[in-house]
């Protein structure tokens, strides 16, 4: 069962926001002093705009401490790069101990910051239990968001709990795997008209030294009658047809968002197998008052896969690109060939500078049966978090939150909104 235990890496991490004291102020003094005019950074999506002259942050409260002889205002002007920084160490029953570092960098292209505002997210983790992970994600706007590029990086080793195919999997089935992954990931975008793009790419997914340890009931693992295979490669172009009005993906305060993928892998490009994934992605974003920041956020992937997809390659609880999806159960929960996914959560704020918001969220995903190729079951899942404003130039926040699903609970953490 995942308990609350298995988020404490992350709950520890954060908690050890006095660190990034030291980063932000080291950050902000080396990156270009460009200020945003009127220290604000536009939301096309409704007129609407982000004050940050009037929020509060961390490093506002902590420079205080660091610096106490600073300027009052030496934090009031955004600057044109903006570093969010929290490196740890923690404990968890998964990990065991383990050093992690995570970043966000938010930056504008242009001088005069009329692109989108463009992110790269940075992870690194090693722990006692053997698992390393390296991960860098982007989202970087050009000239005038005529352009867009995003890319998706890691290297991954690390043993994880899985559970077999379907909704209807249960934790007696669990199936601990261990093995190493390689991904790369490049889509280019060109815009069509107005917020519309079509975007061209290249996926690998690379599994290898894989091995299981068999089901914890002594049953045969849906691994090996899927078909086990110590390595996969999963090598494709991508036509990505993309709609995206928000200013900042870091924490969107209005607009949409709507990615459809067309996958195809080719035994020509290295592929272990010729295979297909139509994947859609559906974010909407409403900003119910123009007087504050309170925003009901709604989120809805679906995935169809055809032909031989490697066990590993099948869609999954948190199998988006963040990891963020199914909150109330541990990553690789439940898996299948095909996935319905619903999300929404309500995000408002809790103190009148920004520091301190909350959420609340319920979400409900469907994994087709490995029998039956069918959608059988639903597993819910609810929860409720707290937001800590770690930068107010980019709007990022620290989340933490907890949810239940069923048989299941945790802590989620993330830098950066969920969705």
């Amino acid at each position: 069962m995942y308990t609350k235990f298995e988020g404490l890496l992350k709950t520890i991490k954060y908690l050890c926001l006095i660190i990034v004291v030291f980063s932000h102020l080291k950050g902000e003094a080396q990156s270009d002093t460009l200020s945003i005019r009127k220290n604000v950074i536009p939301d096309k999506t409704a007129g609407a705009v982000i004050d940050s002259s009037k929020q509060r942050d961390v490093i506002d409260f902590l420079q205080k401490i660091v610096k106490k002889d600073a300027p009052a205002n030496s934090r009031l002007h955004a600057k044109k790069l903006v570093f969010s920084v929290v490196p740890a160490v923690g404990y968890s029953l998964t990990t065991g101990f383990a050093a992690d570092i995570t970043a966000n960098m938010a930056f504008y292209t242009n001088a005069n910051h009329t692109n989108n505002l463009s992110a790269i997210d940075l992870e690194t983790v090693y722990d006692t239990k053997n698992q390393k992970i390296f991960a860098s994600r982007s989202e970087i706007w050009y000239d005038n968001n005529n352009y867009k590029l995003i890319t998706d990086v890691r290297w991954e080793e690390y043993p994880i709990d899985t559970y077999g195919l379907g909704t209807s999997s249960t934790t007696a089935t669990t199936n601990p795997l261990v093995y190493n992954y390689t991904r790369l990931y490049g889509t280019f975008f060109k815009k069509i008209t107005g917020d519309n793009y079509i975007g061209v790419g290249y996926n690998l997914d690379h599994h290898y030294n894989i091995t299981q340890a068999g089901n914890a009931n002594n049953t045969v693992p849906d691994f090996t009658k899927y078909g086990f295979n110590p390595t996969s490669t999963s090598s494709g172009i991508v036509l990505d047809f993309l709609f995206d009005n928000r200013k900042n993906p870091i924490n969107p305060l209005n607009g949409a968002y709507t990615s459809i993928i067309y996958r195809d892998n080719f035994a020509f490009l290295g592929s272990d197998s010729h295979w297909q994934e139509l994947s859609m992605d559906f974010r909407k974003y409403f900003r119910l008052s123009p007087n504050n920041n309170n925003i009901l956020a709604l989120w809805s992937i679906l995935a169809f896969t055809n032909g031989n997809v490697p066990y590993l390659d099948l869609p999954y609880t948190a199998s988006d690109t963040y990891n963020n999806s199914g909150r109330g159960y541990p990553e690789q929960r439940f898996r299948g060939k095909n996935e319905l996914y619903l999300e929404s959560e309500y995000r408002f704020g809790i103190t009148n500078n920004g520091l301190l918001g909350g959420v609340v969220f319920a979400n409900a995903e469907s994994f087709s049966e490995l029998q039956t190729d069918r959608f059988e079951k639903v597993a819910p899942a609810a929860g409720t978090g707290l937001r800590l404003k770690i930068n107010k130039h980019s709007n990022t926040n620290v989340c933490l939150d907890y949810a239940y699903g069923i048989n299941s609970h945790g802590i989620f953490v993330n830098l950066g909104e969920m969705f």
